[in-house]
């Protein structure tokens, strides 16, 4: 069994409840969203305070995220808050290469003027007055509390829920305009995420209404293409693997033959999602790949200003992980390093989970399938339908060709208070053990972030 092992606490620490922290996408940075107002800017070197952002709402800043599109040499950020709106802040990072944490010194950001104030940014020269977050747009809509915010990888789109039961996709333009280009109303409870496919133009949204809904555009109009129906709780979270994950399974040589089909059948539906939900459980959907029929020699497919019949997905619910939590569980992340996915929740325990592949004997003994061995190329002749229902989801998620175990927990990992979030980070500290190590980031009700290293 590997652990957990406290690394280090973000100082100083906020003092109110802090939602949820999100690495930047290239600096070894921590941006930590506060019921405070503020955004707390986090160096991952030294775990100290970098910068506050704060004076562009009027309520708890509920989410943010870093736009992993920008260019290089300029930070983006987003802001969600419970005043309805929503922040895009922009900061000049002087080439985006270097990180040295200069000052390591707090910075206070004056709305008015947009400056910081104090020692030096994260690589930035803050006595040159370059250590500068601009509050470049507010974004206005929602009737009601904005929980969360997503940038789109692949495309300019932002997207926005609210707890008025709407997802707002906007598309930037240029001089830190934004459009309004789909206001979705199909969720019938509070929208609490919003996650983006990572590289499709497929947005995911988790709801109150217990449910999770797939959007995409069709022609002009953005719509639900799938409805993903099971959980008997509140959908807090939900997060998409990066890629289609196959590389968390190790070598693909030697498989067998049932484990070869899965692979491929992965390989074809793409990047699968997690979500997990106030009914403590945590699971996997995959997408059930379409095949597309032949056309006849020399017909050509054209489009049709109708809805493509082709539009709507089919999910499907591949796994459930290992039930762990005895309370909500608030947050899942999925590692892009390593496959691993780490949970928190309302128990304030964090859980880590691989995905390995399920052993010969497991499957024949126990997914009531009988006596056909799912290893190997000599398998009985109801192989290919037996593959079928496990592939395709029919026969639930009590069976498969791999399998998540728990392979780290630690309980009261905040004290007594709730952790909100959990989030895998790159390793950036002088203590870094090998390249591409990473660490679990938690934030909680105590107003502390805390950082932990998973060790074999």
């Amino acid at each position: 069994m590997s652990r957990l092992t406290h690394l280090a606490t973000c100082t100083p620490p906020c003092n109110t409840r802090t939602w949820l922290s999100a690495p930047h996408p290239y600096l070894p940075l921590l941006a930590t969203a506060c019921a405070d107002k503020s955004v707390r800017v986090y160096s991952l070197r030294d775990f100290r305070l970098e910068s506050t952002i704060s004076g562009g709402h009027k309520r708890s800043i509920r989410s943010c995220a870093w736009k992993s599109s920008a260019g290089k040499g300029e930070s983006v950020l987003g802001t969600g808050s419970f005043d309805a709106s929503a922040g895009i802040w922009r900061r000049w990072e002087g080439g985006g290469g270097g990180s040295g944490g200069k000052g390591g010194g707090e910075g206070e950001v004056d709305f008015t003027t947009g400056l910081a104030g104090g020692g030096g940014g994260d690589g930035v020269d803050g006595d040159d007055g370059e250590d500068e977050w601009r509050f470049a747009v507010i974004l206005d809509g929602h009737d009601s509390e904005i929980k969360s915010l997503a940038f789109a990888p692949s495309a300019p789109l932002l997207a926005t829920c609210s707890r008025d039961k709407s997802v707002w996709i906007w598309e930037e333009l240029e001089d830190d305009n934004f459009e309004t280009v789909a206001v979705l109303q199909e969720h019938e409870g509070d929208v609490k995420c919003v996650a983006w496919h990572p590289t499709e133009e497929v947005l995911a949204s988790g709801s109150y209404d217990d449910n999770v809904r797939l959007w995409r555009e069709d022609v002009d109009d953005w719509a639900c293409c799938a409805l993903l129906a099971g959980h008997e709780g509140t959908v807090w979270l939900g997060q998409f693997e990066d890629g289609n994950g196959i590389y968390a399974l190790g070598s693909q040589e030697a498989l067998g033959r049932e484990q070869r089909a899965y692979v491929d059948l992965r390989l074809k539906a793409g990047a699968r999602l997690m979500s997990c939900s106030d009914d403590m459980t945590i699971r996997v959907w995959r997408r059930v790949p379409r095949e597309k029929p032949e056309l006849p020699a020399g017909q050509v497919r054209t489009a049709s200003i109708w809805r493509n019949r082709d539009f709507e997905e089919e999910w499907v619910e591949e796994a459930r992980l290992p039930q762990v939590h005895e309370r909500p569980v608030y947050c899942v992340s999925w590692s892009r390093k390593t496959g691993r996915v780490a949970s928190t929740g309302s128990d304030g325990k964090i859980v880590v989970y691989e995905e390995r592949w399920r052993s010969a004997v497991d499957v024949k003994n126990g997914d009531g399938d009988g006596d056909v061995s799912m290893a190997g190329d000599n398998a009985g002749p109801d192989m290919e339908d037996i593959t079928a229902k496990k592939l395709h989801g029919s026969d639930g998620h009590k069976g498969g060709v791999t399998e998540w175990t728990v392979v780290a927990e630690i309980d009261n990992a905040h004290d007594v208070f709730e952790v909100n979030h959990v989030i895998w980070a790159p390793r950036a500290d002088k203590g870094k053990r090998f390249e591409g190590e990473e660490v679990l980031v938690s934030t909680g009700d105590d107003g502390e972030v805390k950082i932990w290293t998973f060790d074999t």
